[in-house]
């Protein structure tokens, strides 16, 4: 499959920013309280500048109006507009939470980003993107991926009552975890090719995604890297709540230097 290269919208940082944050896949349930507890944590106690969720912030998200309810999502959406009031929060749609849309942003007060969008921080450009679309291999998730994200069937399944949703949700969960514990869902990675094509075509020499759930720094040559996000469960062996810091010297955000790169366990 030879994907269209998409558009490259950039987000420059501001001069003042030195620390900034990525986390991704997180896949919030209200059966994964210890995740949950563990993100809440995180967001009140880190000292970045600003925070990047990259996708799969939720493990569904099945349209805005839920958060208007007594509901795990309300109570989620209080949690993200309290610590949106501490630094800038940026949110990039996963594979699992594409619904989400501006009534979640004006609830939030976090910035909606585009996948994929150039991040400009401290003189290097970084390509940020949740993942899922450069998953070439999986040409069936393609051919759902292009379906579900058409206006028309958005706006099909939106206009179904909540109750309907959060049923169909429910079994598309059930059906998930039956394929995670019949089938090897490590199985698919992101194409190298497509995405040396994406950060040649961005002038970024760094991409950073999530979605694969396996955590690693890849030298793709010509001075390209790969940087993967982990996914987070306090409940696996050993448990898992990773972010990713990028930080520059205190008075340095414009040093010719990139900023220093570390990944850190918050379990």
């Amino acid at each position: 499959m030879n994907p269209t290269v998409p558009p490259f919208p950039e987000l420059q940082a501001h001069p003042s920013w030195e620390c900034v944050e990525f986390i991704s896949d997180l896949h919030l349930h209200p059966d994964e309280g210890a995740t949950t507890q563990a993100w809440q944590n995180y967001l009140q106690q880190t000292a970045a500048d600003a925070v990047f969720i990259l996708g799969d912030l939720f493990e569904v998200w099945v349209g805005d109006d839920v958060a208007l309810t007594s509901s795990f999502e309300a109570e989620c959406l209080v949690t993200l507009a309290q610590a949106a009031t501490q630094r800038p929060i940026f949110f990039m749609h996963g594979n699992r939470d594409f619904l989400v849309a501006q009534g979640f942003a004006a609830q939030t007060h976090i910035g909606l980003l585009a996948d994929p969008t150039v991040l400009c921080f401290a003189g290097t450009r970084y390509l940020l993107s949740h993942g899922d679309a450069l998953c070439l291999d999986d040409t069936a998730y393609q051919t759902f991926r292009a379906e579900v994200r058409s206006v028309a069937w958005q706006e099909t399944f939106l206009a179904k009552p909540l109750s309907e949703r959060t049923h169909i949700a429910r079994d598309i969960r059930s059906q998930s975890e039956a394929k995670k514990r019949t089938q090897n869902t490590g199985s698919c990675d992101l194409d190298t090719h497509a995405v040396k094509q994406w950060l040649t075509q961005a002038q970024a020499p760094i991409l950073v995604h999530g979605h694969t759930h396996h955590p690693a720094d890849h030298d793709l040559g010509d001075r390209q890297q790969r940087v993967v996000l982990s996914d987070w469960d306090l409940a696996a062996t050993p448990p898992r709540a990773q972010i990713l810091r990028l930080e520059v010297q205190t008075g340095q955000a414009n040093a010719r230097n990139a900023p220093e790169r570390s990944r850190i366990n918050l379990a």
